[in-house]
Parts: C-alpha cells; structure tokens; sequence
C-alpha cells in the first residue's frame, strides 16, 4: 500500500462500559460484564439461559427520548458508538461527498421486528407502527450514522453473521484506498438480547448454560468451555487517509494496514474443521499488509468458548504461523464482554488497536484448565508489548463460513 490509513477516533459501548476507555479499563482490569437477566419474560418463556452481557449504561441514558423512539436499540447504540468516535477524532471538517459510512449488524432491528409481529397478533393492522420498517432494516445502524454526519460518500452494511463487523471494516479500507473518500465511520453493532434470539441459539446448543454463574461463563480455551455468552452493543472506528489526518493535526492511534474476507463453502454453522478459509483470511490480510508471519506479535481471537469453534481457530493459526504462534500474544477478550455477534469485531478491533497503542495485550478471563489441544500462548493478565513496529491481528468468523481478519500496524509517526 502506498496510501497509509490511520485510526484517529473510537467508540463503543458494551457490556463492560458506556465509553471506549471504561471498557478498555474493564477489560484490563479482567471484568466480566456478564450478568443474570431481570426481565420479565425469562419467566414468562421459561428461557433456558438465563444470562448475557448486557450493555453497562442503557441507551436512554444517552439519547434523547425522540432518537430512543424512532430508533431499534441496534440503531441505538451504532450512534452511541458513532458519536463518540467522531468526537475522539475531532469532529473533522470534511465534505460529504468524501465521507462514507461502513456499519455492520449480524442481526438488524430484531426486536422491532418481534415486536411488531406480536402488535399485528395482538391490536391488528393499524396499531403496527409506521416506523417499523425503517427500525428493522439490517441498514438501519449504518443509515442513522450517516445521516447523523452528513456522510453522502455512500453508505453501506455487512451482514455476515459474526464476521460482519470486521468485514465492514475490511471494506472501508478498500474504499479509502480506492481514493475516492477521505474519511469512513466503520464498525458494527447488535442488540439481540431478545427471548427469540436465546432460544434459538440454545436449542442449538451454541450457548453456555452456567445460569449459576454467569461471570465465569465465558472461558475460551478452557476443557470446561460449554458456548458463547450473548452480548450487546456497538464499536466504531473513524479511519482516514494519513495525509488527511496530519493535515488537520489529528492524533493516531494505529495504521489500519490489511483486510481480508473469505469463506469457507463448508456448512451453515459449522467451521471447516482444517481451517482453511480462515487461515487464507489471516494470509492474504498479512500480504495486504506486506507484513511477514515473524511480525505479528499479538492476535485478538475470535474465540467464542464454543468446544468445535476454539479448536477450528487454533487449527486456521497454526497452519499459517506454524512455530512462530508460540511467540505470539493471544487474547480471547469475549470472556469479558460476551460475544456481540455482528458487533463483535468492531469492538475488538478497538481493543486490538489500544492494545497498540498502549503496548498492553489484555487478559483472558476465566481460563482455568487450558485445553492441551489448544496450546495457545494466552494472555491471562495484562501483557506489556515490545517496543518499536509491531503489528497485530484481530479475527472474526460467522454462521455461513464467513471468515474476516483485519491487521493493524503500531503508529510511528
């Protein structure tokens, strides 16, 4: 690449804090934001899990009652998320035409939609808001942020399951390297924490069932690892051109320097158990990044806590990093926050870039018993990272063998 992309602003809010920086404090502090659900309708449904990793600071807590009304809480915490990561980055002058969004969502507006179904089933026709289809449209987060900034350099939505938001932000480093914008919001969200939702994932037997405690259910890696742990929430980034970002004195936090999405045509839920669309993914990002496997020091893992997904990551790893993966720092940070599913990858690529940026892997939770078939080198406390060029990887992988690596190079000015 002859053009850099640098990150200048990130936000978030998730299960862990209401901000970016209280959940990286979180984070390092090892916290789990998981906790046992107080609505109603677990009773009511009789919901089989009874816990997920709900967003620390509500949404209405931010938003004005008009924007909580006219938004689906997806939408809700994309510009939560957006917001603050445009005011991080300075709330840049830039013309519309040359400004793009890039939002993502594995899900869309869920609870709209439900919501609005039991209206119909409920009250009839006429009581099913007008709004409603603008609320569940899986392009609804990304609309609401582009509107929000005046972004008219396209708008655009990833839904690849789990993978979504860091394919988005594969896809706003293609188009600022095309040149044709200067500036793109990138990042995903998802609100699912809904009956449906948890239902479904655990007649799959995708999900922990610890409802006894739900702090020490999230453990990736762990030989007692039993499925994910539901999150909300949303992560954003604003990326742009190094020459657009020195010109307005913006500070750097990293360098954006590859992307790759690939699939593995294997089966709708199930990794390729050889991980080979995963591992083309980390391949043909580190190529993009014209880096060499010795450079990668730390990896943000997708590591779900799943039995088969665990296994099927470590085997995509090894099969590129060979020995080399011994000396890299792995972090598994969804034992704190939870999976976000289409808004995970934005949030770890934030915490991947801080990790960078402050030269501090953050530490996996709960891991106890370490499972000898993953002889990961994890990172179980806070990890100083080295000195000078280093570069790191955050993996995202979905339902419909979507695999997505970004990688991000230390900023050296």
């Amino acid at each position: 690449m002859t053009q850099k992309i640098v990150v200048t602003g990130i936000g978030a809010t998730t299960p862990l804090g209401g901000d970016a920086q209280s959940t990286w404090r979180a984070l390092l502090a090892g916290e789990s934001g998981i906790t046992t659900l107080e609505q109603e309708w677990i009773a009511r449904y009789e919901v089989p899990v009874t816990f997920a990793g709900q967003a620390k600071v509500k949404a209405s807590e931010v938003l004005t009652p008009q924007e909580c009304k006219r938004l689906d809480p997806s939408s809700q915490f994309a510009l939560i998320a957006a917001r603050e990561a445009w005011a991080d980055a300075g709330s840049p002058e830039v013309e519309p035409e040359r400004l793009a969004v890039e939002f993502a969502t594995g899900i869309g507006g869920v609870w709209t939609l439900l919501d609005a179904f039991d209206t119909l089933k409920e009250k009839g026709p006429r009581r099913v808001l007008p709004m409603t289809v603008p609320m569940l449209m899986p392009n609804g987060p990304a609309a609401a942020i582009g509107m929000d900034i005046s972004a008219r350099g396209g708008v655009r939505t990833a839904v690849s399951a789990c993978a979504s938001s860091t394919e988005a932000i594969a896809n706003a480093l293609d188009r600022l390297l095309s040149g044709r914008v200067d500036i793109v919001v990138a990042g995903g969200c998802e609100a699912a924490i809904h009956p449906m939702p948890i239902s479904a994932f655990a007649s799959m037997h995708a999900l922990s069932k610890r409802n006894d405690e739900p702090a020490r259910a999230s453990r990736p890696y762990d030989v007692n690892r039993d499925g994910f742990v539901m999150g909300e929430g949303a992560g954003a980034l604003v990326l742009e051109t190094e020459a657009h970002a020195k010109a307005r004195g913006a500070k750097i936090y990293a360098e954006l320097v590859g992307g790759s999405v690939t699939s593995d045509a294997h089966h709708i839920t199930a990794p390729d158990p050889e991980g080979n669309g995963a591992a083309r993914a980390v391949i043909e990002a580190l190529e993009q990044a014209n880096a060499k496997l010795e450079d990668v020091i730390h990896i943000n893992a997708h590591a779900t806590s799943t039995p088969v997904g665990d296994i099927a990551e470590y085997t995509a790893l090894k099969r590129v990093f060979g020995d080399h993966l011994d000396k890299v720092a792995i972090s598994a940070t969804k034992s704190s926050t939870g999976h976000l599913l289409g808004g995970a990858g934005a949030i770890e690529a934030i915490f991947t870039v801080l990790a960078l940026h402050e030269r501090t892997a953050p530490p996996t939770i709960n891991l106890e018993d370490q499972d000898p078939a993953i002889p990961l080198d994890v990172v179980v406390s806070p990890r100083k990272l080295p000195d000078g060029p280093i570069l790191a990887i955050s993996n995202s992988f979905g339902f419909g063998g979507h695999n997505a690596v970004i990688a991000f190079r230390s900023y050296e000015g």
